[in-house]
């Protein structure tokens, strides 16, 4: 796993949902579909829209933000990231 994708969903009654996802690869449509994508890999924000705003920020803010909600997650991606970096340079 290398990237943390996010997305919120806003239902009628206006409560909105949150939906997570890790991933090795980029698809063309989480540029679309995702609030939030940050790579692990680069330690960096790819993309960071809240409420149909650019929100401004660091990954670092943002990965100690998400650490406190979803702990496993982002330290399997911690983990993991490294590494998936590491296999792309080998393939090359």
């Amino acid at each position: 796993m290398r990237y943390l994708l996010i997305q919120y969903i806003r239902k009628p009654n206006g409560q909105i949902d949150e939906l997570v996802q890790t991933s090795r690869k980029l698809k063309k449509s989480d540029m679309n579909t995702k609030n939030v994508i940050m790579d692990y890999s680069d330690n960096s924000i790819q993309k960071c829209v809240i409420e149909g705003n650019n929100h401004d920020t660091t990954f670092e803010q943002m990965s100690t933000y998400y650490k406190r909600i979803y702990p496993k997650l982002i330290e399997q991606l911690e983990k993991e990231a490294p590494i998936e970096k590491k296999v792309k340079k080998n393939k090359k």
